[in-house]
């Protein structure tokens, strides 16, 4: 289940809350029970070795395809 950052307007608190996707936009209480709350922007790392490229060796510098034909 995704997770949701929101900060609540009256005291400041940064919290996370759990739902299904089809309620991301609905409003949440903060923990101290503030109602004037925002959701944040998060942002998605995505890390590994193969990186974006599934595994694959990236390409060496030079050429639009490495250098390996010379172009």
């Amino acid at each position: 289940m995704p997770r949701y950052d929101f900060r609540c307007r009256a005291c400041g608190a940064t919290f996370e809350v759990n739902r299904p996707m089809v309620q991301a936009g609905e409003p949440a209480a903060c923990p101290q029970g503030h109602l004037d709350t925002v959701k944040l922007l998060s942002t998605v790392a995505i890390t590994g070795r193969g990186g974006a490229s599934g595994g694959a060796a990236a390409p060496a510098a030079g050429g639009c395809c490495g250098g390996a034909c010379g172009c």
